[in-house]
């Protein structure tokens, strides 16, 4: 929700009025230099900035914080259809990536829960449902955050009294505001001190073509307040089953000194005393392909304005196979603090964050390259550099899924005996 340009106050009086009108449009000044003003802007702002009808221009000295169909990624049912195209599309293409094992599952590339759209796709969820009557479904409203209108369900006779609940006598087309998706829920999750629990990942794009990100290594777990359990008869109980911290702060059990939160070096040391270095390692590994896989996925019908770079807040589910799986992908994270820790997190998040969208402080200017030097990432590390990846061929994808090349941190020497930064994947 960052918008920087370069502003010439007149008078203490007019700054005032054109700050209240910034307000008012759902802008909120977070910084300010003499040469220019950083503003947070909300997604529905953006998209009446880049509305054709509203006809506005950004000129070359204004950077807005998200792309102008972001949503392709972050609304659940086009993140879900772009990555089932990209893997269609892989197919087509023969590429070893699309490989698939013999029960016909992608052997590298299932990292999304089986989903369907509701009410499109009630036919062939209903096929799906009755091949495994046993099994327990997570539905979502697929415009919303924060874990409004999610509930469980395990029997087709609640998706009936759902489509009543919501005024339909049928699955009848609907506005986009009323749909939903319906995931396969992911009943053996890792459990730590038996509460269920999932990751808040922080990751940069600066430009999708090519595709350039960085993964922010402070993230952190986000645990339930009550313990965890399968069982049927707690299928309606939030607390169990949904971190979302909009809904467990509302919990008699929720801590505000911690708020239920672990900060992923945490979460590390922890798995590499139980499990192992080199497990832990492979699951990190898994977890940094799956988001730069997901970008891919939509890269090619993103708007990649010059303009933009954008902070998403990817939602991970581990299981208690260690395999990792992508719930969502949020276009504006919470950067309220709950606690302390929370404060000092999401302060260094906006501080590196600007500090790789407008380098060196200078007036922003859109033209640039948008590679900035190392020493200022911060705790950002380049997750996947497009351009350094081509030039090291085009089965490096595999060779580092397969588990046949260096990590982010590594150097890998080319023929030419010089050493080149692995920028993982």
């Amino acid at each position: 929700r960052i918008m920087a340009g370069k502003v010439k106050w007149v008078t203490d009086i007019e700054k005032s009025v054109l700050i209240n009108n910034f307000e008012k449009r759902g802008w909120i000044q977070v910084a300010e230099n003499e040469d220019w003003n950083f503003y947070w802007m909300s997604v529905q702002t953006i998209r009446s900035v880049f509305s054709v009808e509203t006809g506005y221009r950004l000129s070359d000295d204004q950077i807005v914080n998200h792309f102008p169909n972001h949503y392709e990624l972050t609304r659940k049912d086009l993140m879900v259809k772009n990555i089932k195209r990209y893997r269609k599309e892989l197919e087509k293409e023969g590429s070893p990536l699309a490989e698939k094992d013999e029960n016909g599952k992608y052997i590298y590339l299932d990292f999304v829960p089986v989903t369907f759209m509701l009410p499109a796709d009630y036919n062939l969820f209903v096929e799906e449902f009755r091949k495994n009557p046993s099994s327990t479904w997570i539905m979502k409203p697929c415009g919303k955050a924060q874990g409004k209108g999610i509930f469980l369900i395990n029997k087709l006779s609640q998706i009936k009294k759902w489509s009543r609940d919501s005024k339909t006598s049928s699955f009848v087309t609907q506005s986009s505001k009323e749909a939903y998706v319906i995931s396969l829920y992911i009943n053996n999750p890792l459990l730590i001190g038996g509460k269920k629990f999932d990751l808040r990942l922080y990751v940069l794009v600066s430009t999708y073509r090519p595709l350039r990100c960085y993964m922010y290594k402070l993230g952190f777990c986000r645990f339930c307040t009550v313990k965890y359990t399968p069982s049927t008869s707690e299928l309606d109980n939030m607390f169990v089953h949904l971190t979302n911290v909009a809904i467990q702060k509302h919990g008699d059990d929720y801590n505000h000194i911690h708020g239920g939160k672990w900060t992923v070096s945490n979460l590390r040391l922890y798995l590499e005393s139980t499990r192992g270095k080199e497990v832990t390692n492979k699951l990190f590994d898994e977890i940094h392909w799956i988001i730069v896989q997901s970008l891919k996925a939509v890269a090619p019908v993103m708007n990649n304005d010059k303009h933009c770079f954008e902070c998403y807040g990817y939602d991970i589910i581990i299981d208690d196979k260690l395999k990792p799986w992508l719930i969502e992908v949020n276009a504006s994270p919470s950067l309220t603090s709950s606690t302390a820790n929370d404060r000092i997190l999401k302060y260094n998040l906006i501080n590196d964050t600007l500090n790789i969208a407008v380098p060196n402080g200078e007036i922003p200017d859109c033209k640039w390259n948008k590679s900035p030097p190392k020493e200022v990432l911060g705790n950002y590390e380049v997750l996947y550099d497009e351009e350094m990846a081509q030039s090291d061929g085009p089965d490096r994808d595999l060779r580092s899924r397969s588990g046949q090349s260096s990590g982010v941190k590594g150097n890998r020497a080319r023929d030419s005996g010089k050493p080149v930064l692995t920028t993982w994947k």
